[in-house]
């Protein structure tokens, strides 16, 4: 799936539908507004506080200098979820990506996540990247379940590496595939899990 070939309309299980697109310049208000209505137990995993005009701004120049690839879902105009494949354009980790997926409470367990961290999969391929890695805290077990659906596999465990709201310190999973063996593993597994694309 290249960049080109979108919007696409995603049907989630529920029967209801999204718009998936790449991310554009004036969506950075729509953004700001999906995270910033995040519980904040969800945004405390996040890696970059997402709440503020100066990440966006920063967001949006990696996305314009291609160090990023964002996919946001809309629906009724809001954005319900967004995914960012993170990638180096030079050195020696620049055929490796990774893939952090965020989806608003009310579409969860829809199968919005899978089809955007799908889709991101597929644009890594066409950019050449090689091996995609996530990192998931021990607890999100619906996002294991996710990637691992599309092949992904536990490659490491850095023990207490997450301190969550309440205090507490939680293992970080790093979980890893090789993108030309995704697909195979999606097509193996039940077509379910596959993004409705149209």
């Amino acid at each position: 799936m290249a960049l080109d070939s979108f919007p696409a309309d995603v049907a989630l299980r529920d029967g209801s539908n999204v718009v998936m697109t790449p991310l554009q310049i004036g969506d950075s208000g729509a953004l700001l507004t999906f995270y910033r209505h995040l519980p904040e137990e969800d945004r405390l995993v996040l890696k970059d506080d997402v709440t503020t005009a100066d990440w966006a701004e920063g967001f949006l120049h990696k996305v314009e200098t291609r160090e990023v690839v964002s996919l946001i879902a809309k629906a009724g105009g809001k954005v319900v979820g967004e995914a960012t494949l993170y990638r180096t354009l030079h050195g020696w980790t620049r055929h490796v990506g990774e893939i952090r997926v965020t989806v608003a409470c009310a579409v969860r367990r829809k199968g919005l996540g899978t089809a955007l961290a799908a889709a991101l999969v597929n644009i890594a391929t066409d950019l050449g990247i090689e091996k995609i890695i996530v990192q998931v805290v021990d607890n999100q077990m619906a996002a294991r379940r996710t990637f691992e659906k599309l092949g992904f596999h536990r490659e490491a465990v850095l023990p207490h590496h997450v301190m969550d709201i309440a205090g507490m310190k939680r293992d970080l999973i790093v979980l890893a595939n090789d993108v030309s063996l995704i697909w195979a593993a999606m097509e193996a597994a039940n077509q379910d899990y596959a993004p409705h694309l149209s």
